[in-house]
């Protein structure tokens, strides 16, 4: 029987039996004989190198290129925002080691290894002139550097948000933990690499865009980067938008590879569809997982301002982090007996909740709308899961459009439920 006649049957079984059923990609000699089995489920295809490329690739994006003006608007003064990107780095180093693509994972990884040498050296070509810069006495932009005239209280939370936007990224590779070799080791070390890596080079940055730009010109500025390179490089400054999109594309090719596994897990937990948790028979990779990312992506492009998405959307983020995190301190009392491959002292998780939710709290004062909205949209998933997860109580029309979804997604793939 061939390959895609007998896909073509078990997805009908699978689909309408809601068995996991095992699907083995064979391989026949002349004689009809199988030559080996190969099992469709996710292998373990991300390296050290390659963690830290996912890691240090998916949280330098665009935020460095935008963040400091949200930094420097909120924190008030120079000083106070270098304080800021420092406080970010070790609060994102934290929060990482307590937190344990649709064609190829393979090639995602190398190419997010090679997106993020690109990323690095733009990086580079900042810090060095602005170093050289800094070194030939250019220290007036860091007089009176903490001056507090124009701090307030109520924006350090915005500019929590704005520096760890820049640093959102740190927790990618947990989420492809199953496809990490050797991940007791690699994960905890990846994670120390890249987020003391990216920590300098944030810190290192924002002092070589101090040299040239004033906070005035910062915050007048659309891109900072691009004024930076406009005063240092003349008409060679075409370049930079280059090294920004680049940047850009290699955070979105992390955040692919990463975030689509977690669709796949609540699929496989029966939170989602359960095409979500179905492999590609050929490619092993969670194909319609990747898929559901993208029509998520367009709807945000219709966000015009992006502080506001970025306000709307890190007061989530950080709420169920902390959360999280809540949930890490408990089981450390309830169940201290289950095996921690990797085990932080319990004041770190305590500090780190007690910030998270200070300034998530604290923003709902700032910026009461984008995070009343957070907030609101937040709270609909409480009843959502107590109707379609808990009770389980789907009306019969739902879970015969369900079926359909699911039967038609895995004949369109060719994905099956892994082994």
């Amino acid at each position: 029987m061939s390959t895609t006649s007998e896909f073509t049957k078990r997805t009908g079984q699978n689909t309408e039996n809601g068995q996991k059923a095992a699907w083995n990609e064979n391989e026949a000699d002349d004689g009809g004989k199988v030559k080996h089995e190969k099992k469709v489920a996710l292998g373990k295809k991300v390296t050290l190198l390659s963690g830290v490329s996912i890691i240090i690739g998916t949280t330098i994006g665009g935020g460095i290129f935008i963040a400091p003006k949200g930094i420097l608007k909120n924190s008030g003064n120079i000083g106070m925002s270098l304080v800021m990107w420092i406080g970010c780095g070790v609060l994102s180093l934290l929060a990482s080691v307590m937190y344990l693509n649709s064609m190829s994972v393979t090639w995602t990884a190398r190419l997010q290894t090679f997106l993020t040498v690109c990323k690095l050296l733009a990086i580079l070509a900042i810090i060095v002139p602005g170093m050289y810069q800094l070194f030939k006495g250019k220290t007036e932009n860091f007089q009176n550097a903490f001056d507090m005239s124009q701090m307030q209280l109520s924006g350090l939370p915005l500019a929590f948000y704005s520096g760890m936007y820049a640093y959102a990224g740190w927790f990618y590779l947990n989420f492809v933990t199953e496809e990490v070799e050797n991940p007791e080791r690699t994960v905890p070390l990846a994670i120390c690499i890249s987020m003391v890596v990216v920590t300098c080079g944030y810190v290192l940055i924002n002092v070589a865009y101090y040299t040239v730009i004033s906070a005035e010109e910062l915050l007048a500025s659309p891109a900072v980067a691009v004024t930076f390179a406009e005063k240092m490089f003349g008409k060679f400054s075409i370049a930079v938008p280059v090294f920004v999109a680049l940047s850009c594309y290699g955070s979105m090719n992390g955040s692919i590879l990463a975030l689509s596994r977690t669709f796949y897990v609540a699929s496989r937990e029966g939170h989602l569809p359960r095409v979500l948790s179905m492999i590609h028979i050929h490619r092993h990779t969670p194909l319609a997982a990747v898929f559901m990312l993208y029509p998520m992506t367009l709807l945000q492009l219709f966000v015009g301002d992006i502080y506001s998405l970025l306000n709307f959307m890190s007061f989530m983020r950080w709420l169920f982090i902390g959360i999280v995190v809540l949930g890490l301190i408990y089981l450390r009392f309830t169940k201290p007996d289950l095996p921690r491959p990797f085990k932080v002292p319990l004041f770190i998780p305590v500090l780190f909740c007690l910030t998270c939710f200070t300034m998530v709290f604290m923003s709902l004062y700032s910026d009461p709308v984008n995070t009343g909205i957070g907030f609101a949209i937040s709270l609909t998933g409480i009843p959502a899961y107590f109707i379609f997860i808990y009770f389980d109580q789907r009306p019969k029309w739902l879970q015969r459009a369900l079926d359909w979804f699911n039967r038609t997604l895995q004949i369109l793939l060719m994905v099956v439920p892994g082994e």
